[in-house]
């Protein structure tokens, strides 16, 4: 007969439980400091008035009131949702038609994986922006292919017209579909074949084995991947800060949320309190469009289980 492990006692069951506290205290601290800390400074700022050089001063609901009549405000949303709303789906189309395409067993599939990987590496870096900027610029190389092409535009630049300035940015956000190409492309690996052999045997096309096989075996891949890319273009400040110059220009037409709530913090108006409302209304954001994903999710997501 085997020996039944020990039982052990209050003592040693009380030295583990304090062990283990000790080896938590750093992650309690940091959660303290680093989270909930700054969590709850900025929930005081939202009702006073700071300049980050003199203490703050209490504005009760001053703060939250401009809200309602902040003529820039609702230009940054605007720009934010079109930016979102255009820039994400067209993001997860391209990154899971280029992972069809390695999908399917061609030659050396590391490198491709690696070369359409590295945009989304970089794209958040200022170098990028600068190179984007030059890019779409009068002299850019995208005027040089279309005059090569046979179209007069000479002089345009496309990032300092209000027509086309934002797109530039979304083209931008397209371009770094990589993150989210290497996680379709594991989901793939993962359909079983014998799935596609029993609809090949019944008769079914390349598009019905698309619709009723690869879609809803990656509705949970395509769920994650959307949620991800909603929260990171809300958050997305670094292109469009390089891009426009700072100022969200021309005319505010690229002036995404979190750069509107970076100039308020830092720029020229330098109210800290505002900008803290505004960081507290970008978190309602996010969460109201999340729990949407996830309400709606419901209907579409399918899991195997």
């Amino acid at each position: 007969m085997p020996k039944r492990p020990k039982r052990k006692t209050p003592l040693k069951q009380q030295s583990d439980a304090r062990a283990a506290h000790v080896f938590m205290t750093p992650w309690f601290l940091g959660i303290a400091i680093v989270t909930a800390g700054p969590l709850l400074a900025s929930a005081y700022l939202t009702f006073t008035k700071y300049n980050m050089i003199g203490s703050p001063k209490w504005v009760g609901l001053e703060n939250y009131r401009r809200l309602f009549t902040d003529d820039r405000l609702l230009q940054s949303l605007k720009v934010t949702f079109t930016y979102v709303l255009v820039g994400v789906p067209l993001a997860l189309i391209a990154a899971l038609l280029l992972a069809l395409v390695l999908n399917r067993g061609i030659r050396g599939l590391t490198i491709y994986r690696s070369v359409f990987y590295l945009p989304s590496l970089f794209a958040g870096s200022v170098a990028i922006g600068v190179l984007w900027r030059q890019v779409f610029g009068a002299k850019g190389i995208v005027n040089s292919v279309l005059s090569w092409l046979g179209y007069d535009i000479s002089g345009k630049s496309w990032v300092g017209d209000t027509k086309t300035a934002l797109l530039t940015l979304i083209i931008l956000h397209v371009w770094t579909f990589g993150s989210s190409m290497i996680i379709f492309l594991a989901g793939l690996r993962q359909i079983s074949a014998e799935l596609y052999e029993a609809a090949s045997l019944d008769g079914a096309g390349t598009w019905q084995k698309f619709r009723y096989i690869t879609l809803p075996q990656l509705s949970p891949i395509i769920f994650f991947n959307l949620v991800m890319g909603i929260i990171n273009s809300f958050q997305n400040f670094t292109q469009a800060f390089v891009v426009s110059g700072g100022d969200g220009g021309p005319a505010d037409s690229t002036l995404l949320y979190s750069l509107y709530m970076y100039t308020q913090a830092f720029g020229s108006a330098k109210n800290m309190g505002y900008a803290s409302v505004l960081g507290w209304l970008l978190v309602l954001i996010i969460g109201a469009f999340t729990a949407l994903n996830f309400v709606i999710s419901k209907k579409w997501v399918y899991y195997e289980q």
